[in-house]
């Protein structure tokens, strides 16, 4: 991000607002998507995020570090919102109760598709997932997040791998094999 731009954003040029919001609501967005599932409250974050990123810039230290200081913003929005609704102590949730992904229609599996199979699992274990594996989060930094055990965040983190690694044999390779045999 340009540094220019972020010092315009300090002095509140709305201009320049405009600019960085521009920039970085995609980035955002898909932050968000991946933690929650209803548009609303994808919208609600990001607008969130986005008064928290205009209103507190002054507490960034790195005009570097301004895109991944922005994302964890939105991440730690989002995990307020699940906090509300999710029991992140449930080991295992019940899979029948999520629907079945969509069939893949690529020849190879995108970012695009596994962000869609992360959407199918059970709330906890994808939180624990995309702090972990997507924002490079320990355990322990999980644990103190959700206010859960460090076995609770390895144990959602185990289950999601499972979950994962079966949504993607049964829906990607199936779907690949299938494809392959009418060309």
């Amino acid at each position: 991000m340009d540094e220019k731009l972020i010092s315009a954003c300090r002095k509140m040029h709305r201009d320049s607002q405009r600019q960085v919001y521009e920039l970085m609501a995609p980035k955002l967005y898909h932050t968000c998507k991946r933690y929650l599932k209803s548009e609303e409250e994808i919208e609600e974050a990001m607008a969130d995020a986005f008064y928290t990123i205009f209103t507190k810039l002054d507490q960034l230290k790195e005009d570097k570090a301004f895109e991944a200081w922005a994302r964890k913003i939105a991440v730690n929005l989002c995990l307020m919102s699940l906090k509300k609704n999710v029991n992140f102590n449930i080991y295992i949730e019940d899979m029948s109760r999520s629907s079945e992904p969509s069939e893949t229609q690529s020849a190879g599996l995108e970012e695009e598709d596994l962000l869609n199979l992360l959407t199918h699992l059970p709330e906890g274990c994808r939180t624990v997932f995309n702090l972990y594996a997507i924002e490079g989060y320990s355990h322990k930094e999980i644990a103190s997040m959700l206010n859960i055990s460090e076995g609770t965040s390895k144990s959602q983190l185990n289950v999601s791998r499972t979950k994962l690694k079966e949504l993607v044999n049964s829906v990607y390779y199936q779907n690949e094999n299938s494809h392959g045999k009418s060309r």
